[in-house]
């Protein structure tokens, strides 16, 4: 249906088409092609002057007849009611024949329209021309804002128009129907109801955008429906009489009276708006000179006598184009005298001043700069043309003052200010024309202007502009803008960075796309140095906490946290201290690693640095953190909420750098630090690499030299003259070590995460602050605690138990040793963490305590392959040991240092340790060493070692010793189970599952029920765990209905 419309209508059968869309329409059907066309005035429409195309068959039927000639015009009708809509053409056919009475009421009818809407023109033009201002009144208005000029009825209905249109735009539609019922007397509909020849503006926000520096220019504007000359009127009258509708006199009267009326209306509608474009030029051109010329200028118009004429008076009025019209060219020929000065001559300049208005503005603005050295001069012609005809005669040069920009081109600077404030007026219609991949080479241009410019509206608009230059600006462009506002904020002070630059990023602190937020958010931290304290502390802070808590994107709450570290570093307020702790809280708690990432490297250093100069670290924010860490482990007895600990202990893992810096500057030393002579070298690991520069604690100090020469005091202090007097120090030992120590008792040593961070966290105190300060505060206060002492050990093998020392089983061990016993690789700090693990075996061996915490101690360290040396020592001390318990722990203890030992250690250290334990005298010991080889199994590649593994299995299933030996058996099974679907295929096939299948069978003669279930269940766990495995030999599946026999025997 929609593809015969589009043919109708391109064959012009507008009739047929006509037809066929009311159809449609009373059927309730609607074609969109047909609505739109029909409801077109511009469809209808023939512009003056032109002849129309031939119409078509059918249209041409339609007016009485086929058309032997194209006729020059049909029919002109008011633009108002220039439609198919108001000729009923569906009720007549395409052959029927048309009674001539029913054309001439339908032409009355359009008569009568085209009257009504004249009539009403008629009377808006005059209450146009009534209220229109004069021009000394509306300059009072300019003067004197609070004088409100009143507004026009075509104002009115223009603007009725556009706010309508903005209330729909924006979904505003209950608000648009009751505007639309206070106005009743206006179609909102149609724009064309608003009034005729008046064009159609921008939308409310295009206009708002461009506030200021939109101009209109003159132009000859004419309705194209109505817009018909007289001479062609008396081309286009003898044709209408061809049309048997127009046979009568008055009827071709009326339709002449509509033509002239509309002709006039167009005519005085285009001369109101010239005359109006003059008087705002005029008005400009007043301001400018006004303001840059002090110094009257004197312009001859005419001077045909001189030679030369300098740069300070216009020459030939030849030169001075009018190519605008020819209706002043009489007045070309007068000489004139015009003084330009701030007198009150310029005020009373009128839109008569044609000669001074024809000037272009390049000629009327001389260069006159102080700093030039001689006037130029031009050689003037030696003929004896009159003034008119040189102006004539340049016309012909195609050159255009009357556009903005050309009035712009023609207009040259000859001051610094004078290029501000032409570059105020055409930056704004620059910057939508570049590309967008170059338009920060704009930049610098915009803020230069923006702040030199005089007028604090042109550069919020240019600062505006900067902010929105590009659409979506990436990483390299948003650097380049902020540098720009930092150099404007340098230049112009904190009083206009406040009152120009935070407006600007207030107002995209919520734009849709998050590059332009990310820029709002850098923008906040780039000009914090250069804002008022007060503003730094209020708005800013709020601004940027509004960021944190609300924006989704990770990039820009990133950035958000960047910013509000630089802001801690400038802030004074201390009632602004818990706001800065709660937001610490927030970001520490952000679901992004991002954002946690640059909490740690940027605020909380920061932060750290402001909480320090308050006297606050060791007093609020410290504690602070500790009590939160006591309070979740008393709450997480039933589930320790690790990730909640992870945040607080990695803060206070970050602040330990600003303790370090606090503990030295205020040391008993601080007044003797003079940097004299040779500075010591600080050496490269004395100090934990620190996440940011803002962690270093050269950086927190002021220099590396200043620190060396702390640090030599401090070493010194500590191991000869001790902590007397020194407070802050004396903290962290009495104060915060103790609490820290009770605190890691609590921790399950279960939880391998939490045992890490605090492994780590020691590990990062007793590096920063030294060895001296870790031999004697830190480890003798973890050793009283253990009380590791040999008389204790002794007791320990004399009682067997653990002699009320409970701390040996909790995450203190652990700790300690990865910790604390870690932190430095000379030989003595090796063999004491040697002698500390062997003391724990021991003494866990011998009370029968839960080996947790030396599994503990055995992961972390066996993490580092700089430590597998230390363990299998310590594992070797427990083979050789005297003690069956110790030896037994031993061999438990190679199945978890299997898995990170390299191959070579393997076969060197670990298999000949255990199979010195297999052959160990006691039969617990040899079954301890089961599961360690069942990693071997599952972990290494060596032919020869696996031989050898399962030569010592194979003698474990089939030595006649081991037949009854149920601890045993259970044991295998297990290990198979848990390292078969992870060895070797072939050693599973032809080892593993073929001895599973002869402990079944062997099971199934089992007497004793309880062990014949147990050995059963084991099976069933072994083999559904390789249930999943490709097994090469399928004979050995009948393993499962074997044990599946032997359970339920």
């Amino acid at each position: 249906m929609d593809a015969l419309a589009a043919q109708l209508l391109r064959d012009q059968f507008l009739l047929t088409a006509l037809e066929l869309h009311t159809e449609l329409l009373e059927c309730g059907r609607e074609l969109p092609r047909l609505r739109d066309y029909f409801s077109n005035p511009g469809n209808f429409e023939r512009q003056s002057g032109t002849p129309p195309a031939a119409p078509g068959p059918a249209f041409s039927t339609a007016m009485g007849g086929p058309c032997k000639e194209p006729l020059p015009s049909q029919l002109n009708r008011a633009g108002s009611i220039s439609t198919l809509d108001s000729l009923d053409f569906a009720r007549y056919s395409d052959d029927g024949n048309r009674e001539t009475d029913e054309r001439v009421a339908v032409l009355e009818f359009e008569l009568r329209k085209a009257k009504e809407t004249i009539q009403a023109l008629r009377a808006n033009l005059t209450q146009a021309a009534e209220n229109e201002v004069p021009l000394q009144e509306r300059k009072n208005y300019k003067s004197s804002p609070e004088i409100q000029e009143p507004i026009k009825p075509l104002e009115k209905r223009a603007l009725n128009f556009l706010v309508n249109e903005f209330l729909l735009k924006n979904s505003y539609k209950l608000t648009s129907i009751t505007f639309s019922d206070e106005n009743d007397d206006q179609d909102f509909e149609l724009w064309d109801d608003v009034g005729l020849n008046i064009p159609k503006p921008p939308d409310l926000l295009q206009l708002y955008r461009d506030f200021g520096n939109h101009q209109v220019t003159a132009k000859n504007v004419v309705d194209v429906a109505v817009g018909v000359e007289e001479d062609e009127l008396e081309v286009t009258t003898p044709v209408l009489g061809n049309i048997p509708v127009f046979d009568t006199t008055q009827s071709i009267e009326q339709c002449l009276v509509v033509q002239k009326l509309e002709d006039q209306i167009s005519a005085l509608n285009s001369e109101k708006w010239s005359l109006m474009e003059q008087i705002r030029r005029l008005e400009s051109e007043i301001d400018f000179f006004k303001r840059d010329f002090a110094v009257p200028v004197v312009y001859d118009v005419v001077q045909p006598s001189l030679d030369q004429v300098p740069l300070t008076v216009l020459e030939d009025s030849g030169q001075y184009l009018d190519i605008k019209s020819s209706e002043n060219d009489d007045k070309l020929g007068k000489t004139e005298e015009l003084i330009l000065s701030t007198s009150t001559e310029e005020e009373s300049r009128t839109p008569k001043d044609n000669a001074l208005n024809s000037l272009p503005s390049k000629e009327k603005m001389p260069s006159c700069s102080p700093s030039s050295k001689a006037a130029v001069h031009f050689d003037k012609p030696n003929r004896k043309l009159s003034p008119a005809f040189h102006q004539a005669l340049l016309s012909f040069c195609r050159m255009s003052a009357d556009s903005r920009l050309g009035s712009e081109v023609s207009r040259i600077a000859d001051s610094e200010k004078s290029v501000m404030l032409m570059l105020g007026r055409c930056l704004p219609h620059i910057v939508p024309n570049v590309l967008l991949a170059k338009r920060e080479e704009l930049i610098p241009l915009i803020l230069c202007t923006a702040c030199l410019h005089p007028e604090s509206k042109e550069r919020d608009q240019l600062l505006h502009i900067l902010f929105n230059l590009i659409k979506r600006p990436d990483d390299e462009q948003r650097q380049m803008i902020l540098t720009g506002c930092v150099a404007f904020a340098r230049h112009v002070g904190p009083t206009r960075v406040e009152a120009e630059l935070l407006p600007q990023c207030w107002e995209q602190i919520n734009h849709k796309y998050p590059e332009r937020r990310l820029l709002v958010a850098e923008s906040c931290g780039a000009l914090a140095p250069y804002l008022p304290k007060e503003i730094r502390s209020s708005l800013v802070l709020s601004m940027l906490q509004q960021m944190l808590m609300e924006d989704k994107a990770d990039l820009v709450r990133e950035a958000v946290i960047k910013s509000l570290g630089i802001i801690m570093g400038y802030i004074d307020d201390p009632d602004k201290y818990q706001q800065g702790f709660e937001l610490l809280l927030s970001a520490l708690g952000d679901p992004s690693e991002r954002v946690v990432s640059a909490t740690h490297q940027v605020f909380l250093p920061a932060y750290a640095a402001w909480t320090t100069e308050l006297g606050n670290l060791q007093s609020h924010l410290i504690p602070t953190l500790l009590n939160k860490i006591e309070k979740l482990l008393r709450e997480g007895e039933h589930g320790l909420d690790e990730h909640k600990l992870h945040l607080y202990l990695s803060a206070l893992q970050s602040l330990i750098p600003s303790l370090f810096a606090l503990v030295l500057q205020n040391a008993p030393f601080t007044s003797k630090a003079k940097l004299q002579g040779d500075v010591p070298q600080i050496e490269v690991t004395r100090f934990p690499r620190p996440a940011s520069p803002l962690q270093d604690v050269a950086t927190i100090v002021g220099s590396r030299e200043q620190l060396a020469v702390l640090l030599q005091l401090y070493d010194y202090q500590l191991e000869h003259e001790g902590t007397t007097g020194w407070e802050t120090l004396l903290w962290v030992v009495n104060q915060l070590l103790p609490q820290l120590i009770e605190i890691v008792g609590k921790i399950n040593v279960a939880s391998t995460a939490c045992v890490h961070e605090f492994s780590r966290f020691f590990w990062r105190l007793c590096r920063t602050f030294g060895k001296i300060f870790t031999n004697t505060k830190v480890k003798p206060q973890f050793q009283e605690i253990l009380r590791l002492s040999e008389e204790n050990i002794v007791l320990s093998m004399t009682l067997d138990s653990t002699a009320g020392n409970g701390v040996l089983t909790k995450a203190t061990v652990p700790i300690y040793a990865t910790g604390v016993l870690t932190c430095y690789i000379q030989e003595e700090d090796r063999k004491l963490l040697v002698g500390f693990l062997e003391d724990v075996m021991t003494m866990l061996s011998l009370s029968h305590a839960p080996l947790d915490s030396l599994k503990a101690s055995f992961v972390e360290l066996g993490a580092n392959p700089a430590y597998h040396e230390l363990l299998l020592t310590v594992l070797w001390y427990g083979v050789v040991h005297t003690s069956a318990l110790v030896r037994c722990t031993a061999a438990r203890m190679f199945e978890l240092l299997v898995k990170g030992v390299h191959e070579t250690l393997v076969a060197q250290r670990v298999v000949p340790a255990l199979i010195t334990l297999s052959s160990d005298p006691e039969i617990s010991v040899r079954i301890a060493t089961i599961p360690a080889f069942g990693t071997i199994m599952e972990t290494v590649t060596q032919r020869e070692l696996l031989e050898r593994v399962k030569m010592q299995l194979a003698s474990f299933l089939e030595d006649p010793q081991y037949q009854d030996q149920h601890s045993l058996h259970t044991e295998i099974i297990k290990t198979f189970g848990r390292v078969g679907p992870n060895a070797e295929p072939r050693f599973r096939d032809e080892f593993v599952i073929p001895h599973l299948l002869k402990l079944a069978l062997v099971n199934n003669q089992q007497s004793v029920d309880s062990k014949r279930l147990d050995i059963a269940t084991h099976l069933f766990e072994a083999y559904s765990a390789l249930s999943c495995c490709c097994i090469l030999e399928f004979g050995y599946l009948f393993n499962w209905d074997r044990s599946r026999m032997s359970r339920s025997g």
